[in-house]
């Protein structure tokens, strides 16, 4: 078995749990990720818009019915990070 993406964190253990937001991020990376499209043009962005929402309804069940973890995953995701908060901050207020 090979390994993940470095990109996409483990979700599954988090407290608080994982958000929709969250669950989303991962899924469009692994779309980005399988499909080799980084930003969607218009010719792809239905089927690429389709996929995200597909991989992150399974991922959102995947989480739901799978154990809690005895440990903590050891990487904290993206979004909870303060720097990558403060980036995203930075761009819904840039005009």
């Amino acid at each position: 078995m090979g390994s993940m993406c470095r990109s996409i964190t483990t979700l599954r253990g988090l407290e608080p749990p994982a958000t929709t937001a969250e669950i989303e991020a991962a899924a469009r990376q692994y779309v980005r990720k399988v499909s080799g499209i980084t930003h969607p043009a218009p010719a792809t962005e239905d089927a690429f818009e389709r996929a995200v929402a597909t991989v992150a309804q399974v991922t959102a069940e995947v989480l739901r019915d799978l154990p809690p973890r005895r440990q903590p995953p050891k990487a904290i995701p993206p979004l909870r990070r303060p720097e990558v908060r403060a980036r995203l901050a930075q761009t819904r207020t840039a005009p």
